[in-house]
């Protein structure tokens, strides 16, 4: 597959000219002109790399990339050690940031949502990333949060609110604490997002809804996964996952 024409294609179905993001979706390293083999992962590390070279990908997919607004332009030290990587190994680095949170198919999002049993009933917030929707039935806060804890295969942190039951959720995968307000509007019984703030705790308690931090990495496992498996299907490519383990 031409690495132009994939572009392309992926460009188009995740609506990338919509969005206003922190970072270039697309191609960001150029690599090998042909892709048969794509690795897919959360953030371009160079163990990620290492692993995809490894695994003989052309190709390195990921939902964080390089080259985020306000960072040093400069392609020195860690940067210039992966991108000289990068090039060496001819491996294309695509990178897809809040176009993949939002996808209403592949996106983050949604595809936690699914693994969660709940059903999409509308978006919020700014750019429209934020998800809410119902549960088919009512359940403790405790045993909605070892579910959740059960699926990510980490421990989330919970600031209770004042929610007993949980019904009503809201979601926004990464480090979205700041959308808590949106779900605080919403009236939803519980808010999950990947990180906490400081003052995420105290608008959680005093405003009664629940608030999840379930893990940036953990929660943005699945919208990547989703793209690379739909790229394999449509075009004939062979698609691995790699997770590297983070903690946060």
């Amino acid at each position: 597959m031409n690495i132009k024409e994939l572009m392309d294609y992926t460009g188009q179905i995740l609506e990338v000219e919509r969005f206003h993001d922190y970072c270039p979706n697309g191609l960001q390293v150029e690599g090998r002109r042909e892709v048969s083999n794509i690795v897919t992962g959360v953030t371009a590390s160079m163990a990620l790399l290492q692993a995809a070279q490894q695994a003989g990908a052309d190709m390195v997919l990921v939902h964080h990339g390089y080259f985020w607004r306000n960072e040093d332009p400069r392609i020195i030290g860690i940067k210039h050690k992966r991108i000289r990587f990068l090039l060496e190994h001819q491996l294309n680095l695509v990178a897809y940031h809040l176009p993949l949170d939002a996808h209403p198919v592949l996106g983050n999002n949604v595809q936690l949502g699914l693994r969660l049993g709940l059903q999409v009933e509308g978006s919020a917030g700014e750019q429209s990333l934020v998800l809410h929707g119902t549960l088919p039935h009512a359940e403790t806060l405790d045993s909605f949060q070892q579910r959740l804890g059960a699926l990510l295969q980490r421990q989330p942190l919970v600031v209770s609110g004042s929610a007993r039951e949980v019904q009503r959720v809201a979601w926004c995968t990464g480090a979205a604490q700041q959308h808590l307000e949106t779900a605080i509007e919403l009236g939803v019984d519980v808010f999950i997002s990947g990180e906490v703030s400081e003052q995420t705790v105290h608008l959680a308690r005093e405003s009664g809804v629940a608030y999840i931090a379930a893990g940036h990495h953990a929660t943005e496992r699945y919208g990547v996964q989703a793209l690379g498996r739909h790229l394999a299907e449509q075009f004939g490519l062979k698609h691995q996952f790699i997770d590297i383990d983070n903690p946060v």
